[in-house]
């Protein structure tokens, strides 16, 4: 039992557990919560003209997929680098995620999605998501945002090789791209994710009194 938990230590710092374990409760509450107070409200379209622009390729679903492994490695990545900066960016999340829990209360959104009339396991995956995944609480993308908060966070690692940070950018502007071309998301949500992180970095060096350097 020791060694197990000197293993899991050694992948994720004990001091990461409670904010990480706030982050998701709050994570939960924003995004599903919110649904008990907006199911019946109407719903706005964020769509523009941008979007007419951008197909629809399911092959992307794969992407949007794999932002999970992201989040997951980013957020260990950051524990284990820096009390500090950890702090700076779980407080900055959840900052941001309440940023987004009230636009999904005073601003519903919702997303016209196209028929999938593909066969092919990318088409399969899409659906599979569609279904899973009502088109609602959509500005701003919380893909997005947790994609763009890994982003943040890499920029400051010393531990991982250098090439993780330019892993990560090209990696989150790929989420990016994939959130609106499977149609789960429209171009502003995109613009919200960012402007919500940005706000909640921050507010949170301010609330945890972080020199400039951060």
């Amino acid at each position: 039992m020791k060694k197990l938990k000197n293993i899991i230590e050694k992948i994720l710092p004990s001091h990461s557990y409670i904010p990480l374990a706030a982050m998701l409760v709050f994570n939960f509450i924003a995004y599903f919560g919110t649904r008990l107070f907006t199911t019946d409200m109407t719903h706005y379209s964020m769509y523009t003209v941008i979007d007419d622009w951008i197909p629809f390729c399911p092959a992307f679903i794969s992407i949007y997929i794999l932002a999970y492994v992201q989040w997951i490695l980013g957020y260990i990545l950051i524990a284990r680098e820096d009390k500090h900066i950890f702090k700076w960016i779980v407080v900055g999340e959840i900052i941001a995620k309440a940023i987004a829990l009230l636009c999904f209360i005073f601003i519903p959104t919702t997303i016209s999605r196209p028929e999938i009339t593909g066969t092919d396991i990318w088409s399969g995956l899409t659906h599979l998501i569609y279904t899973t995944d009502a088109p609602d609480n959509l500005f701003p993308s919380v893909h997005c945002l947790e994609s763009y908060v890994c982003l943040r966070g890499a920029l400051y690692l010393k531990k991982p090789n250098k090439i993780y940070k330019y892993i990560s950018l090209i990696f989150t502007l790929l989420v990016f791209a994939s959130t609106v071309f499977v149609k789960q998301h429209v171009v502003l949500d995109i613009v919200g994710a960012i402007f919500a992180v940005e706000i909640g970095l921050f507010i949170s060096r301010k609330c945890c009194k972080l020199g400039r350097n951060i």
